[in-house]
């Protein structure tokens, strides 16, 4: 797994398409093979990444990989 903090940007995880996760107690599965997470605090809808941080948001690229 591979979580990217995208400049000035959302929180990426970069899993599997079809990767099944929970999400408020309902089974989710992802439609794309990453999942874009709120960072900035402002999106509509958290956790996901709506665009919001386009607005000013400003923070530092990084990443962090795991092995399973």
């Amino acid at each position: 797994m591979r979580l990217r903090f995208r400049e000035n940007g959302p929180y990426v995880l970069d899993l599997p398409e079809g990767t099944a996760f929970r999400l408020g107690g309902q089974e989710m599965r992802l439609e794309r093979a990453k999942l874009a997470l709120c960072r900035c605090g402002r999106s509509a809808q958290k956790p996901f990444c709506d665009g919001s941080h386009k607005e000013g948001f400003q923070a530092e690229a990084g990443e962090l990989e795991a092995e399973p």
